[in-house]
């Protein structure tokens, strides 16, 4: 009896010695997955970032968003990137399906120098993403699959969309209200944007554009700031650096969404 016990006593040890190491492995694994990329499996804390991300606009804090939608284009991109480098500032780009096909690699230096790549559906076109809701959502996981295979990253989801011309714009409003309550079945959300310098509207002089971005993020506290990378009206990085300059003087810091996570 007692040679059964000792035994009984050695076969415990040894599954608690099992246990401990199985309990350690799984916390060096959740601690040193990349965060950038990978979301917990708990729908609460997707949840919360996506609350943060919705509710942005709202918040007191002097923190600076900025957001360049519907590229990436030769023209344009990289010389944003080269800016943003230089002022020591990570952006967020809200990136076209179909231009990402085309510029795989803009794609993916951006995402290396660590700016956050949300979507902003496949072809930009509101015909395609509003025919019905099997197409809205087929325009934006097409998007992340070309995001996926540009950076390198399986099932990437950025968890943020952005609708074209924003959700606020009156076209298609019906249509917008209708599948906005489809993106958290993709665990998405969607923002628009509370400042911008009009830089798609017409054309302005640099100056004006400048002026455009202080009249619009005037007395407000957390800025979206909406731009594009696409130089098809103006070009945005002309003024870049004067931007990024008059917003820190205002005391703001710059910040992307991998600061929300």
């Amino acid at each position: 009896m007692k040679s059964i016990f000792i035994k009984r006593q050695h076969f415990s040890v040894l599954m608690l010695i099992i246990l401990i190491i199985i309990i350690s492995v799984f916390y060096c694994f959740i601690k040193y997955t990349d965060t950038r990329f990978s979301f917990t499996t708990s729908a609460s804390t997707e949840n919360t970032f996506q609350e943060k991300v919705f509710n942005l606009i709202y918040q007191k804090e002097k923190i600076a968003y900025l957001t360049f939608d519907d590229g990436p284009t030769l023209k344009s991109t990289p010389k944003i990137l080269d800016i943003l480098s230089e002022e020591d500032v990570k952006a967020t780009f809200f990136v076209v399906g179909k231009h990402v096909k085309e510029h795989p690699k803009l794609v993916k230096r951006a995402y290396d120098e660590g700016h956050y790549i949300a979507n902003h559906g496949y072809s930009h076109y509101n015909d395609k993403l509003y025919i019905n809701s099997d197409s809205f959502i087929h325009e934006i996981l097409s998007t992340d699959i070309e995001i996926s295979k540009a950076i390198g990253i399986e099932n990437y989801s950025s968890h943020v969309f952005r609708f074209p011309n924003g959700y606020m714009a009156p076209s298609y409003k019906s249509k917008k209200q209708e599948y906005a309550k489809l993106l958290s079945d993709i665990d998405y959300t969607y923002i628009d944007w509370n400042a911008l310098n009009k830089d798609s509207e017409k054309k302005y002089s640099n100056v004006e554009l400048l002026n455009n971005l202080k009249n619009s993020s005037k007395n407000k506290g957390t800025l979206v700031i909406l731009m594009h990378d696409t130089s098809d009206v103006n070009e945005t990085y002309l003024v870049l650096r004067d931007s990024i300059h008059y917003l820190k003087e205002q005391g703001y810091i710059f910040q992307n969404f991998y600061d929300l996570k």
